[in-house]
């Protein structure tokens, strides 16, 4: 699912980095990380943030796009067209997202902010949650100083799921990847693939996301 998934950013023409733990279950990580060629940084297992803000200073970026790895089928050329938004724009302060206003299916999940607005939630956040869950500093605008910006789709497809969080979700993956080459779909051709198969869509509709409060 990992190799899946980062083959799927690399179609956005983007390089891509592996944020992974110090733990031992995580060697393989890295391991899989080096023989995909792709740079891998190991940090905190419960302090995400500080592995976030690690692994850019690191590697040296100034843009961060954050994606998290339960999103195997990704739509990378989405995620491109995010990051030329944020780029026009030319705002240090933008935060850029498709999972605030969400009409993508779960699964096509990114974010897209500054180093300079992950440095600041490195030095401020205190809260386990923002700790944990890397952005909600940024998204929240605990600083009183952040725009934001929505990728948005004219059809909502937010009743999809096509991340990996349970069983059923690994059904509906090994299912879409073994019988329809989904690997090698658009995004907007693996939406149009579920619309057409509810039989697949059932293999997770009865999942419900765990509830996370972005207003507080």
């Amino acid at each position: 699912m990992l190799e899946f998934h980062v083959r799927r950013l690399q179609a956005s023409g983007l390089p891509v980095y592996i944020a992974t733990t110090t733990l031992p279950e995580d060697d393989v990580t890295e391991l899989h990380a080096r023989q995909l060629g792709i740079p891998c940084f190991r940090g905190s297992s419960d302090d995400v943030l500080s592995r976030y803000h690690g692994a850019a200073t690191e590697f040296g970026l100034d843009t961060i796009v954050r994606v998290t790895s339960d999103c195997p089928l990704i739509d990378g050329v989405l995620v491109r067209q995010g990051v030329e938004q944020y780029q026009i724009a030319a705002n240090p302060h933008l935060y850029l997202s498709n999972g605030i206003i969400r009409t993508f299916p779960r699964g096509f999940d990114f974010e897209v902010f500054s180093a300079g607005l992950l440095a600041e939630a490195q030095r401020l956040a205190t809260s386990d949650s923002d700790r944990e869950h890397v952005t909600p500093y940024i998204h929240q605008n605990r600083s009183g100083n952040v725009a934001y910006a929505h990728i948005t789709r004219e059809a909502d497809a937010s009743r999809l799921r096509v991340t990996l969080d349970t069983p059923e979700d690994f059904d509906l993956l090994h299912t879409l990847l073994a019988q329809y080459h989904a690997d090698d779909l658009s995004g907007e051709a693996l939406i149009a693939l579920l619309e057409a198969h509810p039989e697949l869509v059932a293999l997770n509709a009865e999942i419900e996301q765990k509830k996370y409060d972005f207003t507080r």
